[in-house]
Protein backbone atom coordinates (compact mmCIF):
# COMPACT_ATOMS: atom_id res chain seq x y z
CA UNK A 1 0.00 0.00 0.00
CA UNK A 2 1.18 3.47 -0.84
CA UNK A 3 0.74 6.60 1.24
CA UNK A 4 -1.33 9.39 -0.24
CA UNK A 5 -2.20 12.94 0.73
CA UNK A 6 -5.71 14.25 0.18
CA UNK A 7 -6.26 18.02 0.20
CA UNK A 8 -10.00 18.67 0.28
CA UNK A 9 -11.93 21.95 0.16
CA UNK A 10 -15.40 21.71 1.66
CA UNK A 11 -18.35 24.07 1.29
CA UNK A 12 -18.27 27.00 3.75
CA UNK A 13 -21.97 26.50 4.53
CA UNK A 14 -21.09 23.46 6.70
CA UNK A 15 -20.84 24.01 10.45
CA UNK A 16 -18.04 22.33 12.42
CA UNK A 17 -20.20 19.36 13.43
CA UNK A 18 -21.26 18.66 9.84
CA UNK A 19 -17.66 19.04 8.68
CA UNK A 20 -16.54 16.45 11.25
CA UNK A 21 -19.23 14.05 9.99
CA UNK A 22 -18.12 14.44 6.37
CA UNK A 23 -14.45 13.91 7.26
CA UNK A 24 -15.39 10.83 9.33
CA UNK A 25 -17.41 9.51 6.38
CA UNK A 26 -14.35 9.84 4.12
CA UNK A 27 -12.22 8.05 6.75
CA UNK A 28 -14.76 5.21 6.92
CA UNK A 29 -14.70 4.97 3.14
CA UNK A 30 -10.90 4.59 3.22
CA UNK A 31 -11.30 1.78 5.77
CA UNK A 32 -13.89 0.08 3.54
CA UNK A 33 -11.17 -0.17 0.87
CA UNK A 34 -8.90 -1.89 3.44
CA UNK A 35 -6.91 1.30 3.92
CA UNK A 36 -6.08 3.47 6.91
CA UNK A 37 -5.97 7.17 7.77
CA UNK A 38 -2.84 8.18 9.68
CA UNK A 39 -3.59 11.88 10.20
CA UNK A 40 -6.26 14.51 9.62
CA UNK A 41 -5.40 18.21 9.72
CA UNK A 42 -8.31 20.63 9.63
CA UNK A 43 -6.62 23.79 8.38
CA UNK A 44 -9.74 25.94 8.62
CA UNK A 45 -11.72 28.37 6.52
CA UNK A 46 -9.75 30.24 3.85
CA UNK A 47 -10.55 32.58 1.00
CA UNK A 48 -10.35 31.06 -2.49
CA UNK A 49 -8.50 32.70 -5.37
CA UNK A 50 -11.64 32.58 -7.53
CA UNK A 51 -15.28 31.50 -7.26
CA UNK A 52 -15.75 27.73 -7.10
CA UNK A 53 -19.38 26.65 -7.57
CA UNK A 54 -20.43 30.12 -6.43
CA UNK A 55 -18.40 30.09 -3.19
CA UNK A 56 -15.65 32.61 -2.33
CA UNK A 57 -14.16 30.60 0.57
CA UNK A 58 -14.04 27.03 1.87
CA UNK A 59 -12.86 24.73 4.67
CA UNK A 60 -9.47 23.20 3.92
CA UNK A 61 -8.54 19.76 5.25
CA UNK A 62 -5.56 17.50 4.59
CA UNK A 63 -5.53 13.76 5.24
CA UNK A 64 -2.61 11.34 5.08
CA UNK A 65 -3.89 7.90 4.17
CA UNK A 66 -2.81 4.49 2.93
CA UNK A 67 -4.95 2.71 0.38
CA UNK A 68 -4.33 -0.23 -2.00
CA UNK A 69 -3.44 0.87 -5.53
CA UNK A 70 -6.35 -0.97 -7.13
CA UNK A 71 -8.85 0.99 -4.97
CA UNK A 72 -7.59 4.47 -5.86
CA UNK A 73 -9.81 4.90 -8.94
CA UNK A 74 -12.97 3.91 -7.03
CA UNK A 75 -12.03 6.13 -4.08
CA UNK A 76 -11.50 9.17 -6.34
CA UNK A 77 -14.80 8.48 -8.11
CA UNK A 78 -16.61 8.49 -4.75
CA UNK A 79 -14.92 11.77 -3.79
CA UNK A 80 -16.26 13.36 -6.98
CA UNK A 81 -19.78 12.27 -5.98
CA UNK A 82 -19.52 13.92 -2.54
CA UNK A 83 -21.76 17.00 -2.74
CA UNK A 84 -20.02 18.75 0.18
CA UNK A 85 -16.64 18.84 -1.60
CA UNK A 86 -15.83 21.86 -3.73
CA UNK A 87 -12.42 20.62 -4.91
CA UNK A 88 -9.88 17.98 -3.94
CA UNK A 89 -6.33 17.07 -4.82
CA UNK A 90 -5.26 13.46 -4.32
CA UNK A 91 -1.55 12.76 -4.69
CA UNK A 92 1.06 10.24 -3.71
CA UNK A 93 2.92 11.37 -0.61
CA UNK A 94 6.42 12.61 -1.42
CA UNK A 95 9.39 10.93 0.17
CA UNK A 96 11.58 13.17 2.27
CA UNK A 97 14.93 14.10 0.80
CA UNK A 98 17.99 12.81 2.58
CA UNK A 99 21.00 14.99 3.23
CA UNK A 100 24.18 13.82 1.56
Amino acid sequence: MKNYELLAIFKPSLDSEELDKVVDKISEEVKSYKGSVSSVDKIGRKKLAYDVQGYRDGYFTTMILSIPGESVVDFKRNLKLNENLLRFMFMEEAKKAQAV
